[in-house]
């Protein structure tokens, strides 16, 4: 009998212990192999978030909050800006395109986003729609590709936004179930905003071909929808953001010592914003590792505690086998072997489960941040996560076959 099938027939043999070890494996495995795809994602998705915009300006708040609002739709924004901000940056030397951006609104929980048309040359270059023509007129929008896919959305739709987030929204409802009372000043002004959202009608003049990028879920517009919407003169009229693109370095370092901190105004460092946030993520990653470690750990035990009941049921076939003339070496290999079957077993059961946990879970990542996870993308650390389990695996199996290997074949067979 071969080796191979030797091996395969003790496993066989074992099956409910096997299958718990194989299982122990395949959860471990595919742990990891899914922090990673998600760690990945989320870099990735950090630092093509914001294009070619290294500078933000916005109301004074969290400079976190600003890049995250205006550039990732997660959010709400820290407050609007007086509409001179943005010709004080376009009139700046050091500014070679600045476009000012308006938010507030949603769509069926899509953010609806203000913005020049002439940010998508910038940032995309001459990428043509997927279908339709870019907006120019008030009402008109373009939506982004993951938003006409979930929304089933065509050129020639027509729909009616909704103030604020849909968080917001359904904790006022949740505090209307639970019997809290409103003003009736405060209702009657809830109610003409409604009223006011109700009955502004947007048109779907284009769809965005598939980004990559957070803008695919958003709804975008002409930066004056806000105004238009609430019927605002033109000495109220503000923005939510302006949107930077510097000449050079120094210029947006420049443009920043000039606005921050004046008149309620803050510039924001887009790349600063963006690496305290994949800071956070990371501290949070250390968190997950010494948990990774436990799992590690515990599928090591496993497989060594599946082999000692081995060696304790095949004492005698041992022993009986070296009697036949099989070498020590023989004896030693068809432990190790199973050792490492058993483990490669789990390993391909949690690869393969890993990767479909990346793809059940990636709309939920992209509807809630906009970051993309990449269910069938193989990373260099996949090699290393392959290389770790076959070494945890061939570890654990030295301890009880090592013991089998010493032992004299007569001591085998009369144990």
């Amino acid at each position: 009998m071969s080796l191979f099938r030797l091996t395969l027939r003790n496993v066989l043999h074992r099956q409910f212990l096997s299958l718990l070890t194989v299982c122990a494996v395949a959860i471990t495995v595919a742990f990891i192999v899914l922090l990673t795809l998600s760690r990945e994602s989320v870099e990735q998705g950090a630092k093509k978030g914001y294009g070619p915009f290294d500078l933000v300006i916005g109301a004074a708040g969290s400079e976190t909050q600003l890049v995250l609002n205006t550039f990732y739709h997660i959010g709400a924004p820290t407050g609007n800006i007086p509409l001179a901000v943005l010709d004080q940056a376009k009139q700046d030397k050091s500014v070679d395109q600045a476009f000012a951006m308006t938010t507030g609104d949603n769509f069926k929980g899509f953010p609806i986003v203000g913005m020049d048309s002439g940010y998508f040359f910038t940032r995309y270059g001459d990428s043509k729609l997927q279908e339709g023509v870019m907006y120019n007129r008030t009402g008109e929008t373009i939506v982004g590709a993951y938003v006409a896919e979930s929304l089933g959305l065509k050129v020639g739709d027509t729909f009616s936004g909704a103030h604020g987030l849909v968080q917001e929204e359904a904790h006022e409802s949740a505090e209307a179930e639970h019997g809290e009372n409103h003003v009736a000043g405060e209702h009657d002004e809830e109610h003409d905003e409604e009223h006011a959202h109700e009955s502004f009608h947007y048109t779907v003049a284009g769809i965005l071909p598939e980004l990559h990028t957070p803008d695919d879920r958003a709804v975008f517009t002409t930066v004056d929808y806000a105004w238009a919407v609430h019927e605002l003169a033109p000495e109220d009229r503000e923005i939510t953001a302006v949107l930077v693109k510097p000449a050079s370095l120094l210029g947006a370092h420049d443009l920043k010592q000039a606005l921050d901190g004046s008149n309620g105004v803050q510039a924001a460092y887009t790349s600063k914003a963006v690496s305290d946030v994949l800071n956070a993520v990371d501290q949070g990653s250390r968190l997950l590792s010494v948990l990774t470690a436990i799992c590690v750990l515990l599928a090591g035990i496993a497989i060594l505690l599946s082999l000692i009941a081995a060696v304790g049921e095949r004492t005698k076939d041992v022993g009986l086998l070296r009697l036949l003339g099989k070498s020590r070496a023989y004896v030693w290999l068809t432990l190790t072997s199973e050792g490492l079957l058993v483990t490669a077993a789990g390993l391909i059961f949690g690869l393969l489960l890993g990767h479909l946990g990346a793809y059940l879970l990636k709309d939920a990542l992209f509807a809630q941040a906009g970051i993309q996870i990449e269910p069938y993308h193989w990373t260099p650390e996949h090699w290393l996560i392959v290389a770790g389990a076959l070494s945890i695996g061939l570890l654990s199996s030295l301890g009880p076959a090592f013991r089998m290997y010493r032992m004299h074949p007569l001591a085998l067979f009369k144990s």
